[in-house]
């Protein structure tokens, strides 16, 4: 197993900034403002020969509500890990904070490195005195935002990382179906994430804009992987007012493209917005299987259920593929079947069909509606080949393919869909049109025949 790092500390002391450092990614989100980590994220980060597990957490401040909520996550991580990384502003000096938390993790019994961040430019000798009374080992001075002090504290970790078995075996980097749950805020995605877990994972609290990052989860369900990405929900621009928000929808937009099937969250009474209309339209640009939810559908009345229904029928008609679930994030009803939507979406996603297959198709697809005859010449498709997957792509190559009109290219994409039973994604039909060999070719002209064009031109027929 890999060894699992936690890193823990006050509101603002730099514990997103290391743990950037320390996976060599930008995946936690950054800003000159506390609070900004809330659930737990989990990275991977390799020193040496080693591979370990690391935690980024919110910051333990003891205020009551979300921070309350956010200490609970952090000390989830402190439990879950072997060492823990007591993260402690070097600018600010020993605080009762840093005594609280402290004292904590020494009640613990776990091992703990002291990094005394934002160092750079401060009195080492004099900090160091001051940190040891917390009492849990040497403090070292490090700067996560400038590398500095990071070659010593990775030595450090790596000396009290446990053993390694001998034939340590790795799971596979690639965990299974990515899945996306997207939404505006407060629609209860967060919710839904804890009920298909069976426990509390990420933070849920009565507040729109509660989760700020995308947290992947990996579990297993019936034998099978699956990485549940929580994001953040989004909002209409006009209504982003902080920086912190527009981080947090960019890292929604890039979950959504790094994923395979996009879970789209309504809210039953709230009605379809613009937009949900919006990210269901960024999916379906991205090429995502889709499978959508609607939530909060417990206690509508039945004239309240056919309304939403008829203006689903009308507002969705675009993506008639994706499946449409009634559900409850809270109390569980009609959860369970979201999963066959999501597997069934993913196979038709990731299909693999050979060309004669899918040329039989085209030829039948002709015959039945042939494509329409442009300045008096029929266009010619002659055969058709897989190009691409998540989404199904078809190159159809012909003649005068630029010539095909946007009605018969969807009439080709309902046909493909229809034949090979597929469901919950989007397919992509492209044209390709074969080269004319003698385009851009003229043939050279005897002195013979420049004499008769010539006189020809000077004494046209009458």
């Amino acid at each position: 197993m890999k060894p699992v790092l936690a890193l823990v500390g006050r509101p603002n002391v730099g514990k997103s900034t290391l743990f950037n450092r320390l996976t060599r990614t930008r995946d936690a989100i950054v800003a000159d403002q506390p609070g900004m980590t809330r659930d737990r994220k989990y990275g991977t980060a390799r020193f040496g020969e080693r591979d370990m597990i690391l935690i980024d957490t919110g910051g333990l401040s003891g205020d009551e509500g979300i921070d309350e909520l956010m200490a609970g996550q952090a000390m989830q991580a402190v439990d879950e890990s072997d060492i823990v990384i007591l993260l402690v502003d070097a600018r600010d000096g020993m605080t009762s904070g840093d005594e609280t938390i402290a004292s904590h993790i020494r009640r613990l019994g776990k091992k703990v490195i002291l990094a005394m961040n934002k160092s750079d430019g401060a009195n080492i000798d004099m900090l160091t005195a001051e940190f040891y009374a917390l009492g849990i080992g040497e403090p070292h001075a490090i700067s996560a935002a400038h590398g500095r002090g990071m070659g010593t504290l990775e030595d450090v970790i790596i000396e009290m990382l446990p053993e390694q078995e001998e034939e340590e075996e790795e799971p596979d980097d690639d965990q299974g179906i990515r899945i996306a749950m997207v939404g505006r805020p407060n629609v209860g995605k967060s919710t839904l994430v804890n009920r298909i877990l069976g426990e509390e994972r990420v933070l849920v609290y009565d507040m729109p804009g509660t989760t700020r990052d995308s947290i992947s989860i990996p579990f297993e369900r019936r034998g099978k992987e699956y990485t549940l990405i929580d994001t953040a929900g989004v909002r209409r621009r006009s209504k982003v007012n902080e920086v912190v928000e527009k981080f947090s929808i960019i890292k929604t937009l890039q979950s959504i493209s790094a994923s395979n099937v996009v879970l789209v969250i309504f809210d039953a009474h709230e009605g379809i917005t613009e937009q949900d209309v919006s990210l269901l339209g960024y999916a379906l640009d991205q090429g995502r299987a889709l499978v959508i939810a609607v939530n909060k559908w417990d206690g509508l009345e039945s004239h309240e259920r056919s309304r939403i229904k008829d203006e689903l029928d009308r507002r969705l008609a675009f993506i008639d593929f994706a499946d449409i679930h009634f559900i409850s994030a809270l109390h569980g009803t009609g959860v369970g079947t979201l999963f066959a939507a999501i597997n069934k979406a993913y196979k038709s996603a990731m299909i693999n069909i050979s060309t004669p297959r899918l040329t039989r198709i085209l030829e039948d697809a002709v015959v039945a509606h042939s494509p329409p005859v442009i300045r008096g010449r029929r266009i010619k498709l002659k055969y058709a080949h897989q190009g691409g997957r998540n989404p199904p792509i078809i190159v159809v190559h012909g003649k005068q393919t630029k010539s095909i009109p946007e009605s018969y290219t969807r009439y080709l994409t309902n046909t493909f869909r229809k034949v090979l039973d597929l469901h919950g994604t989007p397919v992509r039909v492209e044209f390709k049109s074969g080269d004319n060999p003698f385009e851009g070719r003229r043939n050279k002209l005897t002195p013979r025949q420049e004499h008769k064009k010539k006189r020809f031109q000077k004494h046209p027929r009458k």
